[in-house]
């Protein structure tokens, strides 16, 4: 229950849903023809909002979007663990996929996301954080998943290394 309640207050908030959109026109742009690039689109959606969710904790955030957050609306633990639960259904899902390339993505870049939010972590009171260190979290945090979104696109396509390097 509060899994679907907090899932639906996350859904009707708003957003763009621009990495999933990315994932779809991706596939497309490689005449992708099947139906599996919809479960990778909700995959780098579901990893997002999990991150979302993180995020909002450990930044003690209580807005988002004009809006209060799941953290201040149901607590740091409910957010925390809906946030597990959407990160560890991501991952069935991509066992489903059934193509190692694709869970080598999404490992890779949950695992890149965890390291920006490290990296902001240790630089949240350092006034003398370089601009570099700056992009890198934000490449990190933000870029890893239209990134990895792209790539799906193409893998899902079939296409070669070079054509996917081309996508990221």
């Amino acid at each position: 229950v509060l899994i679907n309640q907090i899932g639906a207050y996350i859904v009707n908030s708003g957003g763009k849903r621009l990495r999933p959109m990315l994932v779809l026109l991706a596939a497309r742009a490689c005449d992708y023809q099947g139906k599996r690039h919809i479960n990778l689109a909700a995959i780098i959606e579901f990893i997002h909002t999990a991150t979302l969710l993180h995020d909002d904790v450990v930044d003690g955030s209580e807005l988002r979007r004009n809006q209060e957050t799941a953290n201040a609306v149901w607590g740091n633990e409910a957010s925390v663990l809906v946030g597990d639960f959407l990160y560890s259904r991501s991952f069935e899902m991509m066992v489903a996929v059934e193509q190692m390339r694709v869970m080598d993505i999404l490992s890779h870049a949950t695992n890149r996301i965890a390291e920006g939010e490290v990296l902001q972590l240790l630089n949240v009171h350092n006034p003398e954080t370089s601009e570099a260190d700056y992009m890198e979290v934000i490449k990190r945090k933000t870029a890893t998943l239209f990134e990895a979104g792209t790539r799906l696109g193409g893998v899902i396509s079939g296409v070669d290394p070079q054509q996917e390097q081309a996508l990221a």
